[in-house]
């Protein structure tokens, strides 16, 4: 059996190790507040938040397909969390099960049948869930779901697993076959099935009826004794390990549920964090890769919203048909958190999720990458520019064409004419090979080579300023300004009240 919850031909794989660039996306997109929120403090339930949204989708319909499963939970969220609270309970329940995995089949036996006596109380459970709130949910992940619970977990399956439990009690001893080998010993043993439980009532008094050979070991024969225990050990351990397979493959059936179940309800809980914070989210449009789409309304940041106090500052944003978005303006004027919303509602988009918006539509990327300022290397092994460029350099071995990739400051910590000469042959290059940039930059020399020679391609946004100098954090289109305000500074630093 297989969930197909988050995805529809694989299960999600919960364990793997995160994307290479994922420390930068971390650090740079603020995403362990999200996580946070996510996951609490389930170390567990973290870990699928983080791979369930670094390990980005993409393909449209498997976005979509992970977003009506989201809708599914939202509607009915007392039945997912019961679901998972089922599958934590199991799994917890099974660690507290002696179980002895050594040269005794019989112990192992018995803990394999506990085991399975566990998981078939677990599964009647389910099918139960299934029979009373499976028409409840209308998505492919679920339907299926709960489909396959109601076809697998039958009636006839739950009384033909009792069945075998029954004769793994070995009531009436364990019929063993064997035929003789090389030396009179004991080769091709194999455990048959045990007779009918029930006998007649001349077998009870004068011993099978069936005319087959039969003998007593005399009660001091150690010798015969142990050899007949060590045949017994080997036919036992034979169905011991065939049922303690069996038991795996169930407990792994049950941990897939937990760990997809874990990242819905993970997204419920950022969801309502938002919410109660009076904010609105929306399930996105993915769309092609090959249409560059990229537009939103009222769209803001979620990690900045679920750390600060006050009222928060949304923007609109089209960009359509453009493969470079550049964005200029004045210091502190909402530049990096705006460049920072867009790439969270990508990343998210692409997991599946809600995203920090009222309305959010954008071309599925391969994959998303960052390249924001750092402070200064406090170990002084190399200069500002030198990491930036290291960094750099490891974006380059790895971004593809159809890819997104964010740059906040690139290149800022040389002067003007350096700095621009640098972004325009690295950020140029990447544009032109295929990759969405979206730059916020200071260096107005980069900005007016971009809008010579790429105009038509290129989407130029500048954060507002009033002729007083007010911050309004709204990001509104217009080209980069000469001007770096330094009356601005001039007037924080000596003006007097």
């Amino acid at each position: 059996m297989k969930t197909l919850l988050m995805h529809s031909d694989h299960n999600f794989d919960w364990r793997r190790d995160l994307p290479p660039q994922s420390a930068d996306l971390i650090q740079d997109l603020g995403l362990p507040v999200l996580f946070n929120a996510m996951g609490g403090r389930d170390e567990f339930r973290l870990q699928v938040a983080q791979r369930g949204v670094l390990w980005s989708l993409g393909d449209p319909e498997a976005i979509v397909y992970r977003q009506r499963a989201l809708s599914d939970c939202v509607a009915h969220p007392e039945i997912v969390r019961a679901i998972y609270d089922l599958t934590v309970e199991t799994l917890i329940e099974r660690r507290k099960i002696w179980g002895w995995f050594g040269q005794m089949p019989e112990l192992n036996l018995r803990y394999a049948v506990q085991v399975v006596e566990l998981l078939m109380r677990t599964l009647r459970r389910l099918r139960k869930t299934a029979v009373e709130s499976g028409s409840l949910f209308h998505s492919p992940a679920f339907t299926r779901f709960f489909a396959m619970l109601l076809e697998e977990l039958n009636d006839e399956y739950f009384e033909l697993v009792n069945q075998h439990l029954r004769r793994l009690q070995f009531k009436r001893g364990v019929p063993i076959s064997a035929r003789l080998g090389k030396g009179n010993a004991g080769v091709d043993i194999v455990l048959r099935e045990p007779p009918a439980e029930k006998q007649h009532w001349s077998e009870l008094i004068l011993g099978p009826l069936d005319g087959r050979l039969r003998f007593d070991v005399h009660p001091r024969d150690e010798g015969g004794h142990q050899a007949l225990q060590e045949l017994r050990a080997r036919g036992i351990n034979l169905v011991a390990d065939a049922l303690t397979q069996a038991t795996e493959h169930v407990l792994g059936f049950i941990a897939q549920l937990r760990a997809e179940l874990a990242f819905y309800l993970g997204c419920l809980n950022l969801r309502a964090a938002l919410q109660g914070r009076g904010l609105a989210t929306c399930l996105p449009q993915p769309m092609p890769a090959s249409s560059q789409s990229l537009s939103a309304r009222g769209l803001y940041d979620a990690a900045l919203a679920l750390e600060a106090q006050g009222d928060l500052v949304s923007n609109d944003l089209s960009a359509g048909g453009k493969s470079l978005v550049v964005i200029t303006g004045a210091n502190q004027g909402g530049k990096s958190t705006f460049l920072r919303s867009i790439g969270l509602a990508q990343l998210l988009m692409q997991a599946g999720i809600f995203v920090p918006a009222t309305e959010f539509s954008a071309a599925v990327a391969s994959g998303i990458f960052t390249h924001f300022k750092r402070e200064e290397d406090e170990t002084m092994t190399r200069g500002k520019l030198d990491e930036e460029l290291n960094r750099m350099s490891r974006i380059v071995d790895r971004i593809r064409p159809g890819d997104v990739l964010l740059c906040n400051e690139s290149f800022a910590s040389t002067n003007e004419r350096e700095g621009s000469e640098i972004g325009h042959q690295v950020l140029g290059a990447l544009n032109e090979a295929g990759v969405r940039v979206l730059l916020v930059t200071h260096l107005f020399d980069l900005s007016q080579r971009f809008r010579r020679e790429a105009a038509d391609g290129v989407l130029f946004l500048r954060a507002e300023r009033l002729p007083d100098g007010t911050r309004t954090f709204k990001i509104r289109e217009g080209e980069a300004l000469p001007t770096s305000h330094g009356q601005d500074l001039y007037d924080e630093i000596f003006r007097e009240d």
